[in-house]
């Protein structure tokens, strides 16, 4: 009797328990359809089989609450994260014509097939070169420096199939997005990443352009005033890609990068060395500020990817994510190869992330923020 009895009271406290937490999981439920306005149920387990159709109902509905916060600080950041990984049970296929819309404002303001880079073309012999920030300051163009130029911009409209273009992020660690990186018909990365065996399976090896900014070469290489074999050894690790900096930001950055070019023909290496035209970066500024990119300084990614849907029909962004945690709220470094911070209020990370998830909605571009499958 006794046993039976205890067993009723263990089936009647079981029972309990499992309404305890129906209950709890109800009031939740309530809550996330309150603050979401929408079936969280069917939201998360709806897509558990995905991927699912680009034009499905669904698809359209989960790009649209991504396009419907038109500005950051309407949301909070677990709230946008929420929306983007429903996203991700949908196939990605590019809008062409929105694609084809946004290729034209960008020709309008920037051009970056004529202008991105200081050609012999857009800069001729004599031309007093007013710099992006210092513009009080004034490069004449002397014939010595006028021969560093390139005759003419070496990329063309649209001129590329499939880009990649590679920010630093830590998002891109135990990726293994390495293969499809170097799947690309052209790979774009910013500021000497390291590519070695080490990362090569989140990152890749392959590289078209790399960037540098001048800080790099002050700070690790002395302003190449000493020894150069250590930078161009660095260099050699992305082999034949082009080398780009910003030269004429500002006055200080000038000599520093005509550097970069003397080690290179010193050493007769078959690398490029590309200098960015002031004037298209104040454009590309300008642009993102009408877009709500408010920073003293936009990042290289998206002055890279700004170029790269203009010179490509297909752009495919890695390891761009501003936030100190993943889309799971994990908290994750900074980069994919260390934790060091940007100098505070420089850039306006989460602003520009933000906006590719909007193209990203639009069918503009495909950003991946997922572990690649293998």
């Amino acid at each position: 009797m006794g046993y039976s009895d205890t067993s009723s009271r263990d089936v009647l406290g079981n029972r309990s328990l499992c309404f305890f937490f129906i209950c709890a999981f109800g009031l939740v439920t309530l809550l996330q359809q309150i603050i979401y306005g929408k079936n969280y149920i069917k939201r998360y387990f709806e897509f558990s089989d995905g991927p699912y159709e680009y034009n499905s109902t669904s698809c359209k509905e989960l790009r649209q609450e991504i396009m419907d916060v038109k500005v950051l600080s309407m949301v909070k950041n677990s709230e946008l994260f929420d929306r983007w990984k429903s996203l991700q049970a949908c196939k990605w296929q590019m809008n062409k014509a929105e694609a084809n819309a946004f290729k034209a404002s960008l020709s309008r303001c920037c051009n970056a097939p004529a202008f991105m880079f200081t050609t012999q073309r857009n800069t001729p012999f004599g031309t007093k070169l007013r710099y992006e920030v210092d513009t009080s300051g004034i490069l004449h163009i002397s014939p010595g420096i006028f021969k560093m130029f390139p005759k003419d911009m070496p990329y063309s409209r649209s001129q590329f199939k499939k880009c990649a273009v590679i920010g630093n992020g830590g998002i891109l660690k135990n990726s293994k997005c390495g293969k499809a990186i170097d799947s690309a018909d052209f790979v774009f990365r910013c500021n000497l990443p390291p590519i070695s065996e080490e990362y090569a399976a989140d990152v890749g090896y392959k590289t078209d352009i790399v960037t540098i900014n001048p800080s790099i070469i002050t700070e690790r290489f002395q302003k190449l005033e000493k020894w150069r074999k250590p930078f161009y050894e660095v260099l050699q690790t992305y082999e034949n890609s082009s080398v780009v900096l910003p030269a004429f930001y500002n006055t200080r950055n000038t000599d520093v990068s005509f550097r970069v070019k003397y080690v290179l023909d010193d050493f007769d290496s078959p690398q490029s060395v590309f200098y960015f035209h002031p004037q298209y970066l104040l454009n590309v500024q300008r642009f993102w500020m009408m877009q709500g990119v408010m920073a003293k300084r936009l990042s290289t990614g998206l002055m890279l990817v700004t170029a790269a849907m203009e010179l490509c029909e297909e752009v495919h962004l890695y390891g761009f994510w501003g936030f100190p945690m993943d889309p799971n709220g994990i908290f994750m470094t900074h980069h994919y190869y260390d934790n060091v911070k940007p100098r505070p209020g420089f850039h306006a990370m989460p602003h520009e992330i933000f906006n590719f998830l909007h193209l990203h909605s639009r069918g503009i571009l495909q950003v991946h923020t997922q572990a690649c499958s293998s």
